[in-house]
């Protein structure tokens, strides 16, 4: 496996992912900020945020996959959330199990969550990037 997750003692235990990620491979994967459209580049989940970060995990794991990778190739994930407030948790990590569940992973690489002001279209509630680490 090129991707050991850890956290350090010193560090808070955040059960949602990992502080650290020490990747060992040699090639690097950049993943586009995904969305929830599906192939046609229909929106998938309108107004439900955790169905929307469904589908952006979804794509991100057939773009893993194109590369010849998996989740467990993940490095780091970058959450953008429209209008974030705290009351978005629930569904995002509702959306986060729904797509582990679907796609028999626990992905728990380092995440960054960054609240924006919006997206590209405005049906669309959250993007998600991935930086994948390959053998």
């Amino acid at each position: 496996m090129t991707i050991t997750l850890k956290n350090p003692d010193e560090l808070p235990k955040i059960d949602v992912y990992r502080q650290v990620a020490i990747a060992s491979g040699s090639k690097l994967v950049f993943i586009a900020g995904q969305v929830a459209w599906d192939a046609e580049g229909v929106t998938v989940g309108e107004g439900d945020l955790a169905a929307q970060v469904e589908r952006c995990y979804l794509n991100i794991a057939a773009a893993l996959d194109a590369a010849g990778g998996s989740f467990d190739d993940v490095a780091k994930l970058t959450f953008y959330v429209v209008d974030w407030t705290a009351d978005k948790m629930t569904p995002l990590l509702a959306g986060i199990s729904r797509a582990a569940a679907t796609l028999g992973v626990t992905p728990v690489p380092p995440t960054t969550l960054i609240g924006v002001a919006a997206l590209d279209v405005p049906e669309h509630l959250v993007e998600i990037e991935a930086t994948a680490v390959l053998d």
